[in-house]
């Protein structure tokens, strides 16, 4: 058991007013099985009202507005979550895919949790199966050695991919972060037959050096007849241990976006996040990154390059 005290903030810099910014937040850790949710607190810029509901994979999801013109907002997340599970190798199951056809007939999300994506590089990941060898094995054999290829033959590695990155693109280059392998884990388990899902959540670190630790994290989990939801880390080629902290479940990382949002106002922005873990016994890791954002269409950069030119020709006329 392990008790963790995370702070997690999320910081939007804007270079220009903007106004009537709308978003949509999934930072709320669920009472999860073998985790609770001691304490929590949301602290937003301006202190919007928010108003909360559930989607339809049964994250809690947060919607707010700030109306009035602003240059900066934050959202701070600040959790104590007791994690119940250690790190075990799921009890041994002769549980094949041809079993789980009558729960798929009988729910409907488990069906839709099954579908592939349609991407280019399909036939590299029958390949990837073939070599694998799926025949004969179980769902916890197959899931397992996807996930043990994932980690041999990907390379871990921070600023190469962002959130637009698609599967085919990491095929190519072989290289990314968790959320990378996270996709590619999902494409390959889905492709076989599994019933999987995206993880959101945190990785909090330890003495074992695992890749991700500090930070937001991403991992899968796959279904089983008898065992429910198991949990499967490829950028770490381990099962989720006790140090695995969930906040939402999705058939991606779009469904499981932390903070998505829009706004009024021609500006560039920048985006930090910044993780802050403590611990029982007083330790404490925090790790800030910039985010790389998507780019903006060349039109909107030509009338922000404007509006910095006359904003620049009215400081110097002012001197």
């Amino acid at each position: 058991m392990a008790l963790f005290k995370i702070v997690h903030i999320t910081k939007y810099q804007y270079n220009w007013p903007i106004k009537e910014s709308i978003n949509e937040i999934r930072l709320f850790p669920h009472n999860f099985e073998n985790q609770d949710v001691l304490q929590y607190e949301l602290l937003i810029t301006n202190n919007p009202e928010v108003s909360f509901s559930t989607d339809y994979h049964g994250n809690r999801v947060g919607n707010f507005n700030i109306l009035d013109a602003h240059t900066e907002m934050t959202i701070e997340s600040r959790m104590l979550v007791r994690v119940n599970h250690s790190l075990k190798i799921p009890d041994f199951e002769h549980s094949y895919v041809k079993d789980l056809a009558s729960e798929k007939e009988k729910n409907i999300n488990l069906l839709r949790l099954c579908y592939p994506e349609t991407i280019t590089k399909q036939e590299t990941i029958l390949d990837i199966l073939n070599e694998i060898g799926c025949e004969n094995k179980t769902i916890i054999e197959i899931a397992q050695q996807c996930n043990n290829y994932i980690f041999n033959h990907f390379t871990y590695t921070k600023g190469i991919t962002n959130i637009e990155t698609t599967v085919d693109e990491i095929l190519d280059h072989k290289k990314g972060v968790c959320q990378d392998f996270a996709h590619v884990l999902l494409q390959l388990v889905r492709t076989a037959g599994i019933p999987a899902r995206y993880v959101s959540g945190y990785i909090c670190p330890n003495e074992s050096g695992l890749r991700g630790e500090g930070a937001t994290h991403a991992w899968v989990e796959i279904y089983t007849p008898n065992q429910g939801w198991l949990g499967l880390d490829p950028t770490n080629n381990i099962w989720t241990m006790d140090n695995h902290v969930k906040l939402a479940v999705g058939r991606n990382f779009i469904d499981c976006t932390p903070v998505k949002g829009t706004f009024k106002g021609l500006a560039k922005q920048t985006l930090s996040v910044c993780v802050s873990i403590g611990y029982e016994d007083g330790r404490h890791f925090e790790e800030i990154n910039d985010v790389a954002l998507e780019e903006v269409s060349s039109e909107v950069q030509e009338q922000l390059d404007y509006i910095e030119l006359l904003h620049h020709q009215q400081e110097q006329q002012q001197q």
